[in-house]
């Protein structure tokens, strides 16, 4: 599935910052424009910006 038609899923991201490190991160999708993608990390419990160009994998969370 591509990243943009996320929007309003949670979907596990693996994503390479600007220094390099790499985190995973479990995000509620908001919005995804202009080569950015908008959500609610989960686990941090606060709003991020990813650069779409740095997310190296996605895919979505299955809720049971």
């Amino acid at each position: 599935m591509s990243i943009e038609r996320s929007v309003g899923r949670i979907v596990e991201l693996i994503y390479q910052d600007s220094k390099g490190n790499i985190t995973q991160r479990q995000i509620s999708v908001r919005q995804v424009e202009h080569g950015m993608l908008k959500g609610f990390d989960t686990v941090k419990h606060a709003y991020r910006t990813f650069a779409l160009d740095r997310i190296l994998a996605s895919r979505p969370v299955s809720r049971i």
